[in-house]
């Protein structure tokens, strides 16, 4: 997998359609390990049920890719995602480690990235503990 296949795989601009399940499997192993902050999964089958429920739970996704860096069997990838849910937008920077097989296909992908700041930040009244709570502990 190169850079190029990397940025379309880590792209998808707001009222554009999902990568398909042809162009997952293409990219991915059947046993993959996908784990971020919320979940972590085993088996290409529960990776997509994740993509599916995510996308089931927003009213629209974006996915823009930032810096891409491929070292033999790895390879990170800077991103943008945002989640749009019940007129509340939800804008989350991170970072994908992905582990590639011989053949360059995905077999391990591990997402980094800050879920409670940005999942909490623009609520009403939460909002405000939340920032606080982050001046507090981590400024």
């Amino acid at each position: 997998m190169d850079s190029t296949s990397l940025k379309a795989l880590f792209t998808k601009p707001y009222g554009a359609p999902a990568p398909t399940e042809a162009q997952w499997r293409a990219a991915y192993t059947d046993d993959v390990h996908f784990q971020d902050p919320t979940q972590e999964t085993h088996g290409l089958a529960a990776y997509l049920a994740a993509q599916e429920g995510l996308l089931r739970r927003c009213d629209d996704v974006y996915v823009t890719p930032g810096a891409i860096a491929i070292d033999g069997s790895m390879a990170f990838v800077e991103w943008e995602m945002g989640l749009k849910i019940k007129g509340i937008e939800f804008i989350y920077p991170g970072t994908t480690r992905l582990l590639f097989n011989a053949e360059g296909r995905i077999v391990d992908h591990r997402d980094y990235f800050d879920f409670v700041g940005p999942t909490f930040a623009p609520v009403p009244v939460l909002g405000g503990f939340v920032r606080w709570l982050y001046r507090r502990f981590v400024g």
